[in-house]
């Protein structure tokens, strides 16, 4: 089921653990041993979760690192459907016997 225009992960991070903690985004940096300039982009929303960076938020706040990178999956993949012109693009034609994949 895809999500009507998800939150940003960053955004979610903020209303979810920081604004209900009164955590700043410095002492969240702190906690998840990366520069506060990291998570500041982070929030605003102008940086997205990394495989690694899913790991780092998995121990600071529970949660599976898939949790986190299902999250940005999520938000990146509805606005690329959205965003990205696909006029050009052609389908493949796949011979008859040639597996398809998905």
């Amino acid at each position: 089921m895809t999500l009507y225009n998800p939150p940003h992960p960053g955004e979610f991070i903020q209303e979810m653990y920081l604004d209900p903690m009164g955590l700043t985004a410095r002492q969240l940096a702190l906690k998840l041993a990366v520069a506060p300039s990291t998570v500041t982009r982070l929030i605003n929303g102008e940086a997205g979760i990394s495989a690694e960076m899913a790991v780092r938020l998995s121990k600071a706040l529970g949660s599976r690192p898939e949790f986190w990178y299902q999250m940005q999956f999520n938000y990146s993949m509805w606005h690329a459907k959205r965003s990205v012109n696909l006029d050009e693009v052609e389908a493949v034609e796949i011979p008859p016997g040639a597996e398809e994949v998905a």
